[in-house]
């Protein structure tokens, strides 16, 4: 016996069984993709206003562009005016 009370031959079905454990926890509660991007999901794309609309809000806030134009160039871009 060693110092946990277990048998050195079921030490391995003892990982075995906590490292089953920690997969099956962290599948359940999401954490299996946890920081990755899963590009085939219903919402993949990014929330907020996207870097072309971005530069545009500002294009239009310094006036150098005027709401005609500002809304021509959201059109292209797909978007609506706020």
């Amino acid at each position: 016996m060693d110092s946990l009370g277990c048998l050195p031959r079921r030490r391995p079905a003892l990982v075995g069984i906590v490292l089953l454990v920690i997969w099956a926890v962290r599948a359940l509660a999401g954490g299996a993709n946890r920081g990755r991007r899963d590009d085939s999901s219903a919402d993949s794309r990014p929330r907020g206003p996207s870097a072309a609309r971005q530069v545009l809000d500002e294009r239009f806030a310094k006036g150098e562009l005027n709401a005609e134009e500002y809304r021509e160039r959201l059109t292209v871009l797909g978007e609506k005016a706020k």
